[in-house]
């Protein structure tokens, strides 16, 4: 499925950007030569980095006016997992869900807004206490100053239905463009960050920033006073 998600101009112009450490992600450069040509080209990359203001972040030649944004998934909205009356357990599992893999790219040249395009795929379950063969997750993209504050934030629903007999299935979302205005042409890719995750409760944010998982004793018989087969720990 494909999203849209721009953010408002005169909102974005109005954001003072403080200077920081660049992440690259996604981008890439044309090959070099060596001798005078490697001093040319090693000058010219001293003078961009401190036009863009980015001094501890040496770029490489990019086709982008600048590095791209990095795109991530925000670790304690990576997984939805859903238990009946709050029991970690795999027997107490309802729907859950987890970000498999993200994919993203960016175009920018001069002053031009930044363009995103971002590709999330999902894995989504069903486990023994989840009600019916449908249910409609919901994830978000959010976009921020790099290590600051959250410029804007945009939810959407995934609604899924699994086939009958089966509890698994998978969704890939095309999020075709985050569009990142900038105040001038200095403004460089590097001084944003887009987050996304799913829509989760404190609870299931806990559960993941914990880091924990289900283990079942599979062929053992469980000795007294041990953990119950299916209950959640941490790796």
């Amino acid at each position: 499925m494909r999203r849209t998600f721009s953010l408002a101009l005169s909102a974005l112009m109005a954001v003072s950007i403080a200077a920081t450490t660049a992440t690259i992600a996604h981008a890439q450069g044309p090959g070099g030569g060596g001798g005078q040509d490697d001093g040319d080209q090693a000058a010219k990359k001293k003078k961009r980095d401190e036009e863009w203001n980015q001094p501890k972040a040496p770029l490489p030649q990019l086709r982008n006016a600048g590095p791209c944004p990095y795109v991530k998934v925000l670790y304690d909205a990576s997984r939805y997992v859903e238990f009946k009356d709050a029991k970690e357990s795999a027997a107490q599992a309802g729907f859950t869900g987890e970000i498999q893999s993200l994919s993203s790219g960016c175009a920018y040249k001069s002053d031009e807004p930044i363009r995103i395009r971002a590709e999330v795929l999902f894995q989504l379950g069903k486990g023994p206490q989840a009600q019916g063969d449908k249910h409609v997750y919901r994830y978000w993209v959010a976009v921020t100053e790099r290590n600051q504050a959250v410029i804007a934030k945009e939810y959407f629903d995934l609604p899924v239905t699994f086939a009958a007999g089966q509890d698994r299935a998978y969704a890939r979302e095309t999020i075709e463009q985050i569009t990142i205005p900038r105040a001038d042409v200095k403004v460089s890719g590097g001084n944003f960050e887009v987050l996304i995750g799913f829509d989760v409760t404190p609870e299931m944010a806990a559960f993941n920033r914990e880091g924990k998982r289900f283990r079942v004793n599979a062929g053992q018989t469980a000795q007294a006073g041990q953990t119950q087969s299916g209950t959640s720990t941490k790796q």
